[in-house]
């Protein structure tokens, strides 16, 4: 796995975080009820797919805000507004 360890130690995190084996990596489902809406799990699983693809801790978090993947004042990340 490359990157920093800071990488590494948030992946590790969000994994931990996560429901035990039910993470797929295959085609995910449609989304029930509200399309607009985005749902806790698709913000954690496109929090890891950043920090995978990330070069370090500074490359993770810029790509992170720029995605609205960061928890704002509220408690919620812009995806999620």
């Amino acid at each position: 796995m490359s990157g920093s360890l800071e990488v590494r130690s948030f992946l590790l995190q969000q994994d931990s975080l996560g429901t035990s084996g039910q993470f797929s990596t295959g085609v995910p489902a449609p989304r029930s009820g509200d399309s607009a809406r985005v749902s806790d799990e698709q913000v954690r699983r496109a929090r890891l797919a950043v920090a995978r693809g990330s070069i370090d801790a500074d490359d993770c978090r810029e790509l992170l805000e720029m995605l609205g993947l960061v928890e704002g004042d509220d408690g919620l990340p812009a995806v999620r507004r």
